[in-house]
């Protein structure tokens, strides 16, 4: 037989089946042969997605090392060695290597999304070969193949259906429906969206209901699943803005450390000091005024936001996407799982006498059944209450089910949602099976849209019908009242609740009984005329109780959400009216868009199309891509939720993923950057509040280490000019850098949050690190510092101190000054006092080791041995806490000054 003919990979919906069948060169009833599966296997591989080619584990670590700052480390490193610093050149190759295996770590974890990918579509399928049933590895499927499916089974590969009986296929993870889609094997328009196309089966679905038989019409890489795989791939991994950031800062701060070491070194050169001596001083220069700390300061800080996230249900895979939540300006939400609960709920039951609220969410029986007065329902006293919850749980073919912690359905959830409501009323399932055993069923098809099954009741029988309300309309001349009495049926008054219901969002199926009948004759013919209604359920998958208020707490915080999902716009509206995303009015405009829609948009237009909508609906995985790049293109910093295998390229190209926990796939959790471990909307807004006040302290720090950097450098730098001894040496800056950015600058990582932080609205994606304002600040302390340190030295040695006691002076002095700017910066705007002293006691413990820290390098022997130090008197230390407590006044006098105007 020889191999398919090649057709478009998303065209043999619109083709009938015997269409299908010859361009698959297969044989409907027995299958393909064994010799031809080989050889098409051979011809077209394994039914597996392509692995990918990472770069190799040394380009990998390599990598690490590719970093402005990194590169002057490693040469003043280097030099400083060759110097014979040995000291100095292992702390500073310390530091790089610490830094360089953090980041290895993190690009690892990163790398699992596309091996997920490949693991989900390893399973096994029933095939039918040479007219015989077998079971084989999936991976040996190929184009043709004649495949069984039934329920429980994950389907192989993407199949053209060729004969079904009521199969049900649940498309969520790839399509974002959040209902199970009824199949058939009708020819369809060769534009239906992959959603709607319910006469394909796409690999890695799962099928809930029925069985049917489809041809293999694509395998591996050319499936959906396939096509997904490929957009991961190629969506970019983007750079954080604080990243982004700090990429471009160190790229400035090595030009500014580099020239201002060359001018060092030539000035020296110029004045005719000793070229060796020169040299060495302008490498002081450079590895003073590099932040040493500034690399461990931002993983610890990073690090310290991941455990608090942790606590508030959100876990993170990149370090660095802890920060990118506090730049958020856009959240692009899933609705099902992620805004509502992903269980469906019975809302409301309508009988010709009044209407019944329930109240809970979700599959777990808990919750009441009230009338308009909000008093709770006896359903003894109301017969035709009683019966429509009998009949939605005893025409049913869900169960419902306790595994000691959560609730948990087996079949469709809309059946399982009548179970439960039911079991609220005081009607559990195993009541409903003894009072009404079932004897035989009429399954539910989309022909005939409705389901019916005939029960025994007592000593008689009873047929129980639930469906769709036009079709059990048609079947129902009468309607039963509370007593139980049967009256005539008001047509239009029973379309007039559907419709409010349906206008609300809610699912309605209509349920009726039918007690004169004949066991014998059990039947479609037998219902038409004789059934009694007895009462509409509607439903929903409900909104999550904490959604409401994340979502108007995020507007308050100026970050703009918006709803992409695969389900129709309908259902998106009415969640997005609850959650408030919408208003009645918004939902008649533009603010709602569907996949097609967005498709005929012009590229030029489409940016500002999805700035004004709030909700996408029946979206392709595509087209999310496509929203997200939209969004990003217009400077949006853009947080992407999502569950399913569809939104896996999303929530790799979006500036921090976000996947569900708990309903999400293996797939979207290794392509995302953070993990909800509840999938709650609510936890999104948690997690934005702690990026803020994280990318708060990075700022701090920042702002609190420049300055002692700039100074030491400055220092030298005036040394040289001046062509005096210079106050500090070499061992004493890495001293300085490294004691007080642990002691002293790493407890800013531990500062708390300030208060007002969601009210503020998100930085601008294009603001720098550090703005004007703080800058002004960095080079005012530094100026002072520069000041300080050479009256200080100067004095000391005027006074007769020698010169390793003047050199002290001016190193405790950084400390000190340091010490003092550091309650500053807990603040960037406030000052200390009204933050509090003590609201951040790592704060204080770390001034307490650092001054312990300075007393020994002050007194210990062995200490002044290494470092060149001797110990001071306390006329020395009045001056340089007196030179502190200038600076300090001073700071506070500009930021109280500049926050004023």
């Amino acid at each position: 037989m020889a191999a398919p003919t090649p057709v478009a990979a998303d065209s043999h919906h619109g083709l009938p089946v015997h269409e299908v069948v010859l361009i698959m060169q297969t044989d409907v009833h027995r299958g393909l042969s064994d010799a031809v599966a080989q050889d098409r296997l051979n011809r077209f591989g394994p039914n597996a997605l392509p692995s990918s080619q990472g770069a190799g584990l040394l380009i990998r670590i390599l990598r690490q090392f590719h970093h402005p700052l990194i590169y002057v480390l490693l040469a003043a490193g280097a030099v400083t060695a060759a110097l014979s610093e040995y000291i100095d050149s292992a702390v500073i190759f310390g530091v790089v290597i610490v830094n360089a295996v953090v980041g290895f770590i993190q690009e690892s974890r990163a790398q699992a999304a596309l091996a997920s990918l490949q693991a989900m579509v390893h399973t096994e399928a029933k095939v039918v070969r040479d007219g015989q049933e077998r079971t084989v590895a999936s991976d040996q499927l190929v184009p043709g193949d004649l495949v069984l499916i039934e329920a429980g089974d994950k389907v192989p590969a993407d199949l053209r259906l060729l004969r079904t009986t009521e199969l049900q296929v649940d498309e969520s993870a790839l399509t974002g429906e959040s209902l199970p889609v009824a199949k058939d094997v009708a020819a369809l328009p060769a534009a239906t969206p992959v959603a709607d196309r319910r006469n394909m089966a796409y690999s890695g679905t799962l099928v809930t209901g029925g069985a049917g038989a489809g041809v293999v019409v694509a395998t591996g890489s050319e499936t959906e699943i396939g096509e997904i795989h490929r957009l991961v791939g190629a969506a970019e991994v983007l750079e954080t803005p604080l990243t982004a950031k700090l990429a471009w800062f160190s790229k400035v701060l090595t030009v500014g450390i580099l020239a201002l070491a060359a001018a060092t070194f030539a000035l020296g050169l110029l004045r005719r000091q000793d070229a060796v001596e020169t040299f060495t001083a302008a490498i002081a220069l450079a590895v003073g005024a590099i932040p040493e700390g500034l690399p461990a300061a931002v993983t610890i800080t990073l690090a310290i936001g991941v455990g608090r996230m942790a606590k508030r249900r959100a876990v993170i895979r990149r370090l660095p996407a802890v920060e990118t939540l506090g730049s958020t300006t856009v959240i692009c939400s899933d609705k099902t799982g992620t805004l509502t609960e992903n269980e469906m709920t019975v809302r409301e039951i309508w009988t010709a006498d009044g209407s019944v609220t329930v109240t809970g969410a979700g599959y777990a029986p808990e919750g009441e059944l009230l009338r308009a007065d909000g008093q709770p329902v006896a359903i003894e006293g109301d017969a035709a209450l009683g019966w429509s919850l009998r009949v939605g749980a005893a025409c049913n073919d869900a169960a419902l089910g306790f595994d000691g912690e959560r609730w948990h359905i087996t079949g469709d959830p809309t059946e399982a949602a009548m179970l439960v409501v039911a079991a609220k009323a005081g009607l559990p399932a195993d009541r409903i099976a003894g009072e009404l055993p079932r004897v035989e069923a009429i399954p539910f098809t989309s022909e005939r849209q409705y389901m019916a099954t005939l029960n025994e009741y007592g000593r008689e029988h009873v047929v129980l019908v639930k469906g769709a309300v036009e079709r059990l309309l048609d079947m129902c001349a009468t309607v039963m009242a509370a007593d139980g009495s049967a009256r005539p049926i008001d047509r239009s008054t029973v379309l007039g609740a559907a419709d409010r219901l349906a206008a609300e969002g809610l699912r309605v199926l209509a349920c009726g009984v039918c007690t004169s009948v004949d066991p014998e004759r059990f039947g479609d013919d037998q219902l038409t005329g004789s059934v009694t209604l007895t009462g509409l359920q509607a439903m929903l998958d409900p909104p999550r109780e904490a959604a409401e208020r994340a979502v108007a707490a995020c507007h308050s915080a100026g970050i703009a959400v918006k709803m992409i999902t695969g389900d129709h716009a309908g259902t998106a509206s009415a969640v997005a009216e609850s959650v408030g995303l919408l208003t009645r009015a918004e939902a008649g405009r533009r603010a709602v868009l569907t996949g097609a829609e967005v498709a005929a948009l012009p590229a030029d237009e489409l940016p500002g199309a999805v700035e004004r909508a709030s909700v996408f609906a029946r979206v392709s995985p595509e087209q999310k891509l496509r929203l997200v790049d939209a969004l990003q293109d217009t400077g949006n910093v853009v947080a992407m939720t999502g569950d399913g295998v569809n939104d896996a390229p999303a929530l790799r190209q979006a500036d921090i993923g976000v996947a569900m926990g708990r309903s999400g796939t293996e797939v979207a959790k290794e392509a995302a950057d953070m993990v909800l471990t509840d999938d709650d909307f609510a936890t999104i807004e948690a997690a934005v509040e702690e990026g803020r006040g994280v990318y708060d302290n990075l700022t701090k720090f920042i702002t609190w280490t420049l300055p002692t950097n700039i100074g030491e450098g400055l220092v030298i730098l005036v040394g040289i000019a001046l062509g005096a001894v210079l106050p500090i040496l070499p061992t004493q800056i890495l001293w300085i850098n490294m004691t007080t950015a642990v002691a002293l600058g790493l407890m800013l990582a531990f500062e708390p949050k300030e208060a007002g932080i969601m009210t503020r609205p998100p930085r601008d994606p294009a603001e720098p690190l550090l703005t004007r304002r703080l800058v002004v600040r960095i080079l005012l302390v530094s100026a002072l510092l520069v000041a300080g340190c050479w009256w200080l030295f100067e004095w000391e040695l005027d006074r007769g101190a020698t010169l390793p006691e003047a050199r002290t002076a001016a190193l405790n002095l950084f400390v000190v000054v340091e010490a003092f700017y550091l309650f500053s910066c807990r603040s960037l705007t406030h000052s200390a006092w009204r933050i509090g002293l003590f609201t951040n006691r790592w704060l204080i413990v770390g001034v307490a080791v650092q001054a312990l820290a300075q007393l020994a390098i002050t007194y210990l022997p062995a200490m002044n041995a290494v470092f060149e130090t001797a110990p001071l008197d306390v006329d020395t230390w009045l001056r340089i806490f007196g030179v502190a407590l200038l600076s300090s006044v001073v700071v506070a006098a500009a930021k109280g000054l500049r926050t004023r105007t």
